[in-house]
């Protein structure tokens, strides 16, 4: 279950993508921003790919529509890199370091720049989870 296959490198060398099994495993984040009316939650898959988890695609759903766009073009760019990168640890610091311009929000008790880094958090936590990202790495990207 929850299996991926690897697809041949391009002509052109560059790593090849992983096609989408039928079925992944993953797990669904629920995230409750004080700025917003409705919770806003995080589902991410991913596969076993040689023994491995291997981290598939993000998506981002809440009744709220007011970031619809961008959150679709968030989550697929982020699909996207999954499937051709195969530790992507580097998004958890570029999403955890954006900043709203209206002000962030306290989240569990601690501040939480933006619903972009609260994503960021939620996918740090996933990868912990699968051992793709380990606890003192984490510390690195949150500056500690």
């Amino acid at each position: 279950m929850g299996e991926a296959m690897r697809i041949e490198p391009g002509v052109d060398g560059a790593m090849a993508p992983f096609i989408r099994g039928d079925v992944l495993e993953g797990a669904t984040y629920k995230l409750k921003p004080s700025t917003s009316e409705h919770a806003v939650y995080v589902t991410i898959n991913h596969a076993m790919v040689d023994g491995a988890p291997r981290l598939m695609e993000i998506f981002v759903n809440s009744k709220s529509m007011e970031h619809f766009a961008w959150v679709v073009a968030l989550t697929r760019v982020i699909s996207a890199i999954f499937r051709h990168e195969g530790r992507p640890v580097f998004l958890v610091e570029e999403l955890r370091s954006v900043f709203d311009p209206k002000g962030g929000y306290w989240a569990k008790g601690r501040y939480v720049p933006s619903l972009v880094a609260e994503i960021g958090d939620c996918l740090q936590q996933h990868m912990q989870r699968l051992g793709i990202a380990q606890e003192d790495e984490s510390a690195k990207l949150k500056g500690g």
